[in-house]
């Protein structure tokens, strides 16, 4: 509690970082704050080819919207899941970036990490601002909605934190996590329904002779959760169930925890070895 209350007084520092991130996050680019709707898009230009055209992916018709468009289903949960991989790739180099700054003065170093994460938040809300206008273009009015998606935002915000803080400290300690990392988000993006619907995943499977319930495996992802909250939202029009929610905030709270712990623990000698 004390590292967090030390954290909540430097919140002039920490809106200069956050700053900082922002000014610098497409400095020197003739496209600028451009980039952060131009990726998202070609992303779903090349699934939508892959996944939709050629390998024929079916859109479960939304309920009780009624919508139903790949494009936006596709979208509701590409964005949040490159704000976890931007977020959690963004943490690692957070404290290796910031050497200098680190052994020269005292300051709460997850400070590095908020910000970085704060950043990428902004990037998200602009992101899902022009989402919302596509929907409402192709007939989803969102706008009731608006509430429980800023909800959905701070709390996944918490989550890349707690994940980030973890990342941050190991990756000065050992400098393979970021290598191990990539291979780690590119099996948890197959392993969350973005590009295709969660109806696809059996309940039950036969795997290496033993019969294994696949699908209640497969929800203790929570960028599962994440998803299907994110398009109860935006593309069925509706609450997340109860469930997914309290789920969620439980994660969250333990990966919070948990980040902060490994932080604490080897934060004392970032100095030295950085």
């Amino acid at each position: 509690m004390s590292r967090v209350a030390e954290l909540g007084a430097s919140k002039e520092l920490l809106i200069n970082l956050t700053l900082r991130e922002l000014r610098g996050k497409y400095k020197r680019s003739v496209l600028g704050w451009s980039w952060s709707l131009v990726n998202p898009l070609a992303m779903m230009l090349i699934f939508t080819m892959v996944f939709r055209v050629f390998l024929k992916i079916g859109v479960p018709k939304a309920s009780p919207s009624g919508l139903s468009n790949y494009a936006c289903f596709l979208l509701c949960g590409l964005l949040p899941w490159n704000f976890l991989g931007n977020g959690m790739s963004g943490s690692m180099g957070g404290l290796i970036g910031n050497a200098n700054l680190i052994k020269k003065v005292y300051f709460p170093r997850e400070i590095l990490v908020v910000a970085n994460v704060a950043s990428w938040t902004v990037s998200l809300a602009i992101e899902m601002a022009v989402l919302c206008v596509a929907l409402m273009v192709f007939g989803n009015f969102v706008v009731p909605w608006l509430l429980p998606l800023l909800f959905l935002i701070a709390l996944q915000s918490l989550f890349v934190v707690g994940v980030g803080l973890t990342l941050s400290v190991t990756n000065v300690y050992f400098r393979d996590v970021q290598h191990f990392i990539g291979i780690v988000l590119q099996l948890w993006f197959y392993a969350t329904p973005i590009v295709y619907p969660i109806s696809v995943v059996p309940a039950h499977a036969h795997i290496f002779g033993a019969e294994l319930p696949v699908l209640a495996l497969y929800r203790l992802n929570p960028m599962v959760r994440f998803v299907d909250a994110y398009r109860a939202c935006l593309y069925d029009l509706r609450f997340p169930s109860g469930g997914d929610m309290l789920y969620l905030v439980a994660v969250t709270a333990a990966v919070l925890a948990v980040g902060y712990m490994v932080f604490g623990r080897l934060e004392p000698r970032l100095a030295e070895e950085l």
